[in-house]
Formats: structure tokens, C-alpha cells, sequence
């Protein structure tokens, strides 16, 4: 037991920086050191915050933590089954990495049932956390590049528009994400059980959180998700959009690893939307709902069901009449297709945007493009300085490619990497002289 060598509250306060240097952020508040002290034990937490973010091999954690290997796979090992580290196993070799607070601790802590966990006290301080005050909120959705993005019904799309074929890509489809998965599980959804704990849950199913390939192994291993063959999941797909919930996936091209069925009451994300104007807190898909003001009556069933309150109803005093119809505010809408689903008269139908909006190919493209957005590109590199080979670097130098000038510029400085300074002189001269020069 480290418990005796531990000074406890700088092991929580150092856990707590750990955690805030990831991508997604966790702000310093009490109320989150009283979460990090019911998750961990104080000798956890001195293991926790050691940990990277990338999976690192469990022999390499034992050398750097001077612990024997086995005794570090005991310790971590719980720590996987409460949700607080994540595991995975690749060909025979076990590797961890400390689980980021969303999509993260909170989601593997209410996404399932757990007598062992004082789950009541967590969801309030959950609660404060996420709610008092937007600086968490900010941390994590204040930028473009996101964790989650909405997939559009396939049943909304039109076969075509003005006589051209509309094209949908394999990862923009639920279905295909659904029967490809080469792993598929369900678990409770995390924000509709954490409610239920508040005795704020809509009346929604609970049993709805789909997870996919290694996503789905690793949680069936660590008991916080149920194994599903891919039929059983397509048909908790069909009940989530009977019951008017939205589809939000993992937002990537390559191995999505979950789709979350949202209502607009319990969601995190939608919540983001709705309570901090976060507007972009899940990112669109490639779709926009449509108003056909000859067939909108303004009945309103669109207002009920939209998660984001995306729609209102106008109203006009006629000579004879009062008209009334749907305005969809442009800037709010996810192109998720729920209300195309409730409308009766015809008045609903989904376009493409004007523009495509960009997807990361792989998780690690997403972490990478989320860091150069909210100026932690240093900490994702120096944190992970032993598990960067030349192929991770070489990803990095990508992304930093698409990025407009200005942010790789920004993303770069703390670094003082030669190299990656005439990575991106190179970016504003590609850029053309005057777009740089704006940009600077």
C-alpha cells in the first residue's frame, strides 16, 4: 500500500492538473476535488496522475512507476472497473491510460448500475460541476473540432436534389457505423441515468448507449457495457428514434466507437447548447432541415421535439385569420432529422450544407486537431514523448497542415521545435502572402 508515502492533497490537486492538461480540460473547483476523492484513493490518485494520456504498455508504466508489474496490473485493473483508467489489450500486452473526465469517468461511472459507488452523492457534485458556472462547459466545447457529431436519419435525406444524386459517406450513415462494428454493446445512457439520480430524467429508455469495436471490447471487459450482436443494436437504433431521441457519434471517419441516443432534457452536449450557448458544443452533420412554408401549418410538433430549440413558430395576425409557421434558426440546428421524423404535413425535409463540415479520420487526428484549437498541442506531445513514434509525428504534421496559419503558428510557439516552426513557415507560404500576413 502507497497510502503511508502519500501526501493526499497533492496528490488530488496534481491529479486534478493532470486531468485539466488533457484535451477536454478539468477546471480546479472543490466540487471536483470531492468527485476525484470518491473516485480515487489517495494512493490511486498518486498512481492516476502519473499516468499519460496515450495508452502506454504495462511494463513501461511498472519501470517508470517502480512498481512490480504485477502488483500495477492488480491496482490497475480496479481502477479499469470503475471506469477511472482505460484499458485495452493488444497481442498479449495489456496498456492503460487515464480516462479524461468526458467522454471519460463520468460517462463509465452512469453507465451502468453501481451498488458499490456512493452514485446519489456523485451525480449532485456531477451536477455542480458541469452546471454552476460555464468554465468546465468552456473547457471542453469552446472551440470547432469536437468530441461528438450528429449523424442525420438516413430516412429524412432526399434521393436527390435538383436532379443530382445526394452523396452520403459510409461514416455519416448510423446504419453502416452499426453493421460494420466488428464489436457491438449497450449500456445505460450516462446523462438520462445521472438525471434519474437527480429526479430530473425524462421518461425516455435508458438502455441506449451504443459502443462499437475496441470500444465495446473494452467496455464489456471492464463490466461497464453489455455484449449485443450488431442486429440488437440496430434495433435499439430504431426504438431511440421511435422515441424522438437524436443520434450523436463519435466524431471520426475510422472505428467510431460509440453512438449516444440524446434527448435535448438530459444530454450533456445538448445542455452546453442550451444553458451556455455553446452552439457548436456537438458538431452538425453535413445536413440542414428545410421549412416548406406551403405546407407548415405551424402546429409546433417540430418546437417539441427539437433537441437544441432550434425551431419556434411565428405568428401572423391575417384579415380573417392568424397564420402561424416554423422558422428553423440556421446557426442552432444539428441536422439530426428528429424533426422531420415529427412533422405530418410535409413541411420538413433535410439539405445539404453549403459546406462540408470537416471530420477527423482517427481519434488521434481529432486529439490532435482539439489541441492546436484550445493551445494544448504541448501538453498532448510532452505528455506522450514516450509513445510518439515517427508515424504519430508524422500525423501531427498533418493536421498542423489543415490548420489555418495563425493557430499552427500559436500551437507551435511553447514548443521551440525547430522542426515544427518550418512546418509552419511552410503552412503560410502554401497559405499565399497575403491570407499569412492576415493571419499573423
Amino acid at each position: 500500500d502507497m497510502g503511508h508515502m502519500v501526501n493526499p492533497d497533492r496528490s488530488y490537486r496534481l491529479l486534478q492538473q493532470r486531468l485539466d492538461r488533457n484535451v477536454t480540460g478539468a477546471p480546479m473547483s472543490p466540487v471536483f476535488m470531492q468527485i476525484l476523492k470518491l473516485l480515487f484513493s489517495p494512493a490511486d490518485a498518486e498512481i492516476a496522475r502519473q499516468l499519460p494520456t496515450n495508452f502506454t504498455k504495462l511494463s513501461d508504466l511498472a519501470g517508470k512507476l517502480q512498481m512490480p508489474a504485477a502488483e500495477l496490473l492488480d491496482i490497475l485493473s480496479g481502477m479499469a472497473e470503475r471506469g477511472v483508467v482505460i484499458d485495452i489489450e493488444r497481442r498479449g500486452e495489456r496498456y492503460f491510460s487515464l480516462a479524461p473526465v468526458v467522454i471519460g469517468f463520468f460517462e463509465f461511472t452512469f453507465m451502468r448500475l453501481r451498488p458499490d459507488a456512493p452514485v446519489a452523492e456523485l451525480a449532485q457534485l456531477f451536477e455542480a460541476y458541469f452546471r454552476e458556472d460555464d468554465r468546465f462547459a468552456r473547457a471542453v466545447f469552446a472551440h470547432e473540432t469536437q468530441i461528438g457529431r450528429s449523424l442525420v436519419r438516413e430516412e429524412a435525406l432526399p434521393a436527390g436534389v435538383d436532379g443530382q444524386h445526394v452523396e452520403i459517406l459510409d461514416w455519416e450513415r448510423a446504419s453502416t457505423i452499426v453493421k460494420t462494428a466488428t464489436d457491438a454493446a449497450v449500456s445505460l445512457c450516462a446523462c438520462r441515468h445521472h438525471a434519474s439520480h437527480l429526479n430530473e430524467a425524462c421518461a425516455r429508455p435508458q438502455r441506449t448507449c451504443l459502443s462499437f469495436n475496441y470500444g465495446a471490447t473494452t467496455l464489456v471487459r471492464n463490466g461497464v457495457a453489455e455484449r449485443i450482436s450488431n442486429r440488437e443494436a440496430m434495433d435499439i437504433l430504431e426504438l431511440a428514434k421511435v422515441n424522438g431521441l437524436a443520434q450523436t457519434a463519435d466524431n471520426v471517419q475510422r472505428n467510431v466507437s460509440y453512438i449516444c441516443n440524446c434527448c435535448g432534457d438530459c444530454c450533456g452536449m445538448m445542455s452546453a447548447i442550451r444553458r451556455f450557448d455553446l452552439r457548436n458544443a456537438i458538431v452538425t452533420s453535413n445536413w440542414i432541415s428545410s421549412i416548406d412554408l406551403d405546407h407548415c401549418n405551424g402546429c409546433g410538433r417540430c418546437v417539441k421535439v427539437c433537441p437544441v430549440n432550434a425551431i419556434t413558430i411565428a405568428e401572423q395576425q391575417m384579415p380573417n385569420r392568424r397564420k402561424r409557421w416554423a422558422v428553423r434558426d440556421a446557426d442552432l440546428c444539428l441536422g439530426c432529422g428528429v424533426c422531420y421524423s415529427a412533422c405530418r404535413h410535409g413541411a420538413l425535409s433535410m439539405s445539404p450544407r453549403p459546406r462540408r463540415v470537416f471530420t477527423p479520420e482517427s481519434t488521434f487526428d481529432r486529439m490532435v486537431a482539439m489541441a492546436i484549437e484550445r493551445g494544448k498541442l504541448a501538453d498532448l506531445i510532452l505528455d506522450n514523448t514516450e509513445g510518439l513514434g515517427y508515424q504519430a509525428v508524422g500525423r501531427i504534421v498533418q493536421v498542423l497542415e489543415k490548420s489555418p496559419p495563425y493557430k499552427a503558428a500559436l500551437a507551435v510557439k511553447p514548443l521551440r521545435s525547430i522542426f515544427l516552426d518550418a512546418v509552419v513557415r511552410g503552412i503560410k507560404l502554401a497559405a499565399g502572402p497575403a491570407r499569412a500576413l492576415i493571419e499573423q
